[in-house]
């Protein structure tokens, strides 16, 4: 073949090639124009749900970014709306993970510690919390950030070493695994609600790396080492969170802290009415942490009775 004719089939290549393709101003392919009848017989409707437009909205839900998502996975985010209508704000949770707090709960049941794992569990967080007392004395929203990040460790390792666990062993687990994680999930959430309400120091939040990565570490080494024992202690923290939020409610009653407008994320979570207050969130946190004692309370009972957890069904449900 000559050069002259090798040029000619090229340039008629090329003209095809644009034909077919188009390509945008930064490169890259957008657009497919099946001109060949061997082509696949796809239309421009299916074309455009793989490069759908979504609107993104912020975990705080206050401004909306509309944001066109190009993909052609096929996984498209769903549009999920309100009771009335509205657009869901949150991407962090969802409408069906809400609920009412039993506030009802019984705030002052205490485990009396009877045997020797019962009394060094006890005395374990009694040891442990005097430190934080001093260290945060009167400062509730900082002592709360901190204990939220503490207590949301427990859920998620119990129930990782439970899920693997279930599966070395080929075994069910009686819904433990959900329930925990549950309660790991909604502590978080409580961390969530005060991070809207205050923005922690660079030393408390160094306070926070410290004290997380020693706990982390050390409850996944008690549980694998007597699960009855970490419950029991899951149990007595709870107990003292109690005790904390009880004079967090105490204080703001008294005026010393200052009862703010609930945020909008505690009010859609706990579905609480659009004129709460700082006193209403607090209300029904401590309800929760309530739930998580008994909940831990009652997982060590079984053990310590012989029974296995998967022997008992799991409160699930609650959050």
């Amino acid at each position: 073949m000559s050069r002259s004719a090798a040029v000619k089939m090229s340039g008629l290549l090329m003209r095809q090639l644009r034909g077919e393709f188009s390509f945008s101003p930064r490169g890259g392919l957008v657009q497919v124009c099946h001109w060949s009848s061997m082509a696949s017989g796809t239309t421009k409707e299916e074309e455009k749900t793989h490069q759908p437009p979504h609107t993104l909205v912020g975990e705080t839900g206050d401004k909306a970014k509309t944001k066109a998502i190009v993909s052609y996975w096929g996984v498209d985010p769903p549009k999920i709306s309100n009771q009335d209508g509205t657009p869901w704000r949150w991407n962090c949770f969802r409408p069906w993970e809400t609920y009412s707090a039993d506030t009802s709960i019984d705030v002052k049941k205490h485990h009396l510690p009877t045997n020797f794992m019962d009394k060094f569990a006890y005395w374990t967080v009694q040891t442990l919390k005097y430190p934080t007392y001093l260290f945060f004395q009167r400062r509730h929203m900082c002592h709360a950030m901190l204990l939220e990040t503490v207590a949301a460790v427990p859920g998620m390792v119990g129930g990782m070493l439970l899920h693997c666990k279930s599966l070395r062993r080929f075994e069910q687990s009686g819904g433990w695994i959900k329930a925990l994680l549950e309660e790991a999930e909604n502590e978080r959430m409580h961390l969530m609600t005060f991070i809207e309400l205050s923005n922690p120091k660079w030393y408390e939040r160094a306070l926070v790396f410290a004290v997380q990565g020693v706990f982390f570490n050390a409850y996944f080494l008690a549980y694998l080492a007597s699960p009855k024992l970490a419950h029991r202690i899951v149990g007595y923290l709870e107990e003292e969170a109690v005790n904390s939020y009880t004079e967090f409610l105490i204080d703001i009653e008294k005026g010393e802290f200052e009862n703010l407008p609930a945020p909008a994320i505690a009010i859609d979570y706990w579905r609480l009415p659009a004129d709460s207050t700082l006193k209403d969130v607090v209300t029904v946190i401590r309800a929760d942490e309530a739930h998580h004692r008994d909940l831990n309370h009652f997982a060590s009972d079984i053990q310590c009775q012989g029974h296995e957890l998967k022997e008992f069904a799991a409160p699930i449900g609650y959050h």
